[in-house]
């Protein structure tokens, strides 16, 4: 299959790159054009516009349209690019986007493209580049099952990712997993520090170590906080008390409150992230510090001079 993909930033890069190492064509684009030499010293065919991309799609040979990743930030971004992808669109091309957007965005996307329109919320951050993501599709089924080659490609296979349902699902589902994945982030915070604060001095790595050899509560997110006490020290050194981001948790809880149903630990997980801007809390720092395992987000650090 020949893919387009538009935005070439970390994630953007993954999806190219995975791309072209499962065998398919890949032209690429960004605004910045070190990403785009990037990629195409990875092996994409690179284009110097998003009418340069398209026009090189439109010479592919593929019988059944057009494939476009669009993996651009959230909001205006996107529409933007629409908006300069949409006049080389038509009812046989996909357009796939890979960012968070809001789900109701996405409708709206769906609506108003000509071509079929895929939200896909991805998982899994930069660090899963070998491994692949997980993703989570929403759209017609016959994009859906045109697309099945490269999501097979970029995510960590057939059991990787999913139809959801109809527009809209696929970014749905994946701001209710950023909610959880808020809310298992406060949890491991809030029990390292009773461990650091408690009655023994304890090794925090040793402890991540054999909690996730066996026990109920491994996962990858505990494997990333023995990483970060295996680097930082079991007191995180100049981690600070500062996590980042918060819309997609801000978006759960406003969707929860318009359907009635309680989700009260996601929601103090986020209101723990904004009293972040407040300085103080182990648990805060440990998941500023797991922020940077999963998606390479810039740790924040103390000023302690």
């Amino acid at each position: 299959m020949e893919l387009g993909v538009i935005g070439l930033g970390r994630m953007g890069q993954i999806v190219a790159n995975r791309s072209l190492e499962a065998g398919h064509d890949v032209v690429a684009f960004d605004l910045s054009a070190e990403a785009t030499a990037e990629a195409a010293a990875n092996g994409a065919e690179p284009a110097d516009s998003v009418a340069d991309l398209c026009e090189r799609l439109d010479g592919s040979g593929e019988a059944d349209g057009k494939r476009i990743w669009l993996m651009v930030p959230a909001g205006d971004a996107v529409d933007a690019t629409l908006a300069d992808v949409e006049p080389h669109l038509d009812g046989d091309d996909v357009v796939v986007d890979g960012g968070n957007s809001h789900f109701e965005a996405s409708v709206r996307r769906a609506e108003a493209t000509d071509a079929a329109y895929l939200d896909c919320g991805t998982s899994g951050g930069p660090a899963s580049a070998e491994a692949g993501f997980s993703l989570m599709v929403g759209g017609p089924e016959w994009a859906y099952e045109a697309m099945v080659p490269v999501f097979d490609a970029v995510a960590t296979g057939p059991g990787g990712h999913d139809r959801m349902g109809e527009s809209g699902s696929g970014h749905y589902v994946k701001m209710v997993h950023n909610g959880v994945e808020y809310a298992l982030m406060q949890a491991y915070g809030e029990g390292f520090e009773l461990l650091t604060d408690g009655r023994y001095d304890l090794d925090m790595e040793s402890v991540a170590r054999t909690w996730n050899n066996g026990a109920v509560i491994r996962s990858w997110l505990l494997e990333l906080c023995e990483e970060a006490f295996r680097e930082e020290g079991s007191d995180l050194g100049d981690v600070a008390d500062h996590v980042a981001g918060g819309s997609t948790g801000t978006w759960t809880v406003e969707e929860a409150l318009e359907q009635e149903v309680p989700v009260p630990i996601i929601y103090q997980a986020l209101a723990e992230r904004f009293d972040s801007r407040n300085e103080g809390r182990f648990s805060r720092r440990l998941a500023n510090r797991l922020r940077y395992g999963f998606g390479r987000h810039e740790v924040a650090r103390r000023d302690d001079s």
